[in-house]
């Protein structure tokens, strides 16, 4: 998407995809940020309770946010976010799943400080392959309006 704040409507449900998940790069990012056993060694995460190497959820939730910003987030009008009201991983991530997302638009509302800023409150729901919900998010993204009030 390339618009301002406007340009998102209420109701409205999108859907993008699709990234690959690498067992490389499970466990590239894991070795780096989230080093847990069952993201990092193969053999061992085999004997845990998940049965194999799975991602990390910070993994999970980076490559949404590569997909939101590919295809949701305005590249013209984006101001961040001021914050994530509920994130939950639902269904492990496992190498050699392609995730795509789901984004519904709640609702839109003005600055009231910032007549020139708008504010959109979305959720994503991430989604293997199979269609399963592995992770989902609340958040609200902060952007500049068309036209100030």
């Amino acid at each position: 998407m390339d618009g301002y704040m406007e340009d998102y409507v209420a109701g409205s449900v999108h859907e993008y995809g699709s990234v690959p998940v690498t067992e490389e790069e499970v466990v590239e990012f894991a070795r780096r940020y989230d080093p847990h056993y069952f993201h990092v060694d193969r053999e061992a995460a085999e004997k845990s309770p998940y049965g194999g190497l799975i991602a990390s959820g910070w993994h999970t939730a980076a490559l949404m946010m590569r997909l939101l910003v590919d295809n949701f987030i305005s590249a013209r009008a984006s101001l961040g976010s001021p914050g994530v009201e509920k994130l939950r991983w639902i269904v492990p991530v496992r190498p050699g799943d392609e995730l795509s997302i789901r984004v519904t638009v709640h609702g839109t509302r003005r600055s009231r400080k910032k007549p020139g800023i708008g504010f959109v409150e979305f959720s994503v729901e991430v989604l293997n392959q199979r269609r399963e919900t592995v992770m989902t998010m609340d958040t609200v993204g902060m952007g500049l309006c068309r036209e100030k009030a």
